[in-house]
């Protein structure tokens, strides 16, 4: 049994470079480490996603479900995936005896900013242009995103550079091994 760490945060708070960045260094010190990344993901899972409440419950389900086979199998976990309800993270929570909660808070204004600047990847183009439109369930535009209560670390990322944030996170992975 190996440990994961779940990074959430809303859409453009820096998740995913986090985690390359964090999986990066903790490979460099020869720890080997899987990072789920939930767009990455939905595009098997859920090729046409609609993100709606029935849709996201099987994924997020389906996410934690992934990382308990992978660190049952003695690999360690990085989970890249906003998450919206403490629910699903908590569902990890309970399925993974060593788990850790990583929380990024970063204001809205500077996560749409960062969206609209990012780089062609999984995740999906505009989310924040299509928050506030009928039908539309953009995390903390339309659809409530409720903050980890007690997250093992907490990380402004508007005030947090990379580097420093990415060494918090390899010393939480340490205490977790």
């Amino acid at each position: 049994m190996s440990w994961a760490i779940w990074i959430t945060g809303l859409p453009g708070s820096g998740k995913t470079a986090l985690a390359q960045g964090v999986a990066a260094a903790l490979a460099e010190g020869g720890v080997p480490v899987k990072v789920l990344e939930l767009d990455e993901i939905r595009k098997v899972v859920t090729p046409d996603p609609t993100y709606s409440d029935a849709e996201r419950e099987i994924v997020y389900r389906a996410l934690a479900y992934m990382a308990t086979l992978v660190t049952e199998a003695g690999v360690p976990v990085l989970i890249d995936a906003t998450a919206p309800r403490r629910a699903w993270r908590e569902l990890a929570r309970r399925l993974i005896p060593a788990f850790a909660e990583v929380q990024l808070v970063c204001p809205i204004e500077v996560c749409r900013e960062r969206e609209q600047s990012r780089q062609a990847g999984h995740a999906p183009p505009a989310i924040y242009a299509r928050g506030g439109q009928p039908g539309a369930t953009v995390p903390g535009v339309d659809v409530l995103y409720e903050a980890s209560l007690a997250p093992e670390l907490t990380l402004h990322t508007d005030t947090c550079d990379l580097r420093t944030a990415v060494q918090e996170v390899v010393a939480l992975a340490a205490r977790l091994r």
